[in-house]
This record gives structure tokens, C-alpha cells and sequence, in this order.
């Protein structure tokens, strides 16, 4: 299976865009039928994100996921400092980068609706 690196942004509306990145994740891998890293839903849960110093741990932590990924897919309207220190590193690497559209992760959600609507 192709690993993917799971890039979205964390910082302002943490709960909001936590579930956003589940969401992207639950698309990589069962649309895609890859494996999902996504270190900012990881980290999270045993590194304070508000902590400069365990926010800087769990970003370098990330960086070393990204190595081992085939690729780096990002997602959501606003694209964060985090993400673009993520993305460099990335391109750095040689890795693959991709811009995944809304209209692409969220089509059978939006086809759901449409369907419950009619």
C-alpha cells in the first residue's frame, strides 16, 4: 500500500479541523486504499500543541513520518506555516506533492445529500 502524509491544518479551530483531518485521512484510506499518516492527529494526543517546545517536537517527529511516505497530499482552503514547512521539506525529499480539492475527498458525502434530499 502507498503511504500518504496527511497535511491539513491544526491550529485555530482545533476540533473543527481535528475532524477535518479525519475525514482526509478516512479518504485516503478507504477511497484510495492507501495508508493515512497523519502525525497531527497522533501527537496530539500525548504533546500540547499550545507548547512551543512540544509543538516543535511533534512537527520534527512529523518531518520523520514524511521520509517514509510516498507521497504528501494536502487538503482544506487555508494552507497553515506548519504546512508549508511540511510541504518544502516534501519537495526537499523529492516527495510527491498533491493539492486534494474538496470536490474530490467530500463527492460521495455531497452525492449522500443530494440523494437524502431528493
Amino acid at each position: 500500500m502507498k503511504k500518504i502524509y496527511v497535511c491539513s491544518r491544526l491550529a485555530g479551530d482545533y476540533e473543527a479541523n481535528t475532524e477535518a483531518a479525519r475525514e482526509y485521512s478516512r479518504y485516503v484510506m478507504k477511497e484510495c486504499g492507501a495508508i493515512a499518516i497523519a502525525p497531527h492527529l497522533l501527537f496530539p494526543q500525548f504533546l500540547d500543541d499550545s507548547d512551543p517546545k512540544d509543538r516543535e517536537l511533534g512537527q520534527k517527529a512529523g518531518l520523520e513520518l514524511l521520509e517514509s511516505s510516498d507521497e504528501l497530499w494536502y487538503f482544506g482552503d487555508s494552507v497553515s506555516q506548519g504546512m508549508v514547512r511540511e510541504i518544502c521539506a516534501a519537495k526537499e525529499m523529492g516527495i510527491p506533492v498533491r493539492y486534494v480539492p474538496e470536490e474530490e475527498w467530500n463527492n460521495d458525502r455531497h452525492h449522500e445529500k443530494e440523494v437524502l434530499s431528493l
